[in-house]
């Protein structure tokens, strides 16, 4: 057993801490499943996020850079174990991945507004289908959550796998996932209790 702010975790109590990475090159633009580098800004941010002392006892992470590179430097340096699992990817964005908002604005001014409203509906071009990315991030989750239960867990994954996630735990439609805004480097907490409902504790920043 083990105590994370004030509390004894047992094997029926387990925290998964989901981060965002910082900002990757070339600042605010739809790359999916495209492997980028974290930029100075994005290393400094992820860095400033981190709790001294680490809680974690194990991290999981996307396989793709903006992740990957910073789970296992953070878990080098913290003597952590570091796992990677594909079924943290990001969603395929199709025909907008390397674009940012305006340049998606500028051939289609009304494709953003559309999506946001309907991702389900009026996705992307070539982009992964909503159902398919819930469906392989559920399947991630309930491996995690099995794997290293009674466990203190860092996830660092993408905006759209923690908003699956956050959905998932409120019982949200997939239609409504992309209204949910999550920062760079922020980490909000999920809480899972046997024989009670998983619960979202929502920081958006540092814990």
């Amino acid at each position: 057993m083990n105590e994370v702010d004030g509390e004894t975790l047992s094997n029926a109590v387990t925290l998964i801490d989901m981060m965002r990475h910082g900002e990757p090159v070339g600042g605010s633009r739809y790359r999916g499943q495209m492997d980028c580098l974290l930029s100075e800004k994005g290393w400094a941010q992820m860095e400033a996020a981190v709790p001294d002392p680490v809680p974690w006892q194990v991290i999981v992470s996307s396989p793709l850079k903006r992740c990957s590179e910073f789970a296992q430097r953070l878990a080098q340096n913290c003597g952590i174990f570091v796992e990677e699992d594909d079924r943290f990817k990001e969603i395929g964005f199709g025909s907008w991945e390397g674009c940012t908002r305006d340049e998606i604005k500028e051939k289609d001014p009304q494709a953003l507004n559309n999506f946001f409203k309907d991702p389900v509906k009026y996705r992307p071009d070539g982009a992964e289908r909503l159902e398919v990315f819930s469906a392989r991030t559920m399947v991630g989750w309930k491996s995690l959550v099995k794997k290293y239960q009674g466990q203190h867990i860092l996830l660092v994954a993408h905006a759209g796998v923690i908003r699956m996630l956050t959905a998932h735990v409120l019982g949200m439609p997939l239609e409504n996932v992309f209204r949910l805004q999550v920062s760079n480097a922020a980490i909000n907490r999920i809480k899972i209790e046997t024989g009670k409902a998983p619960t979202l504790h929502l920081h958006n920043g540092r814990l």
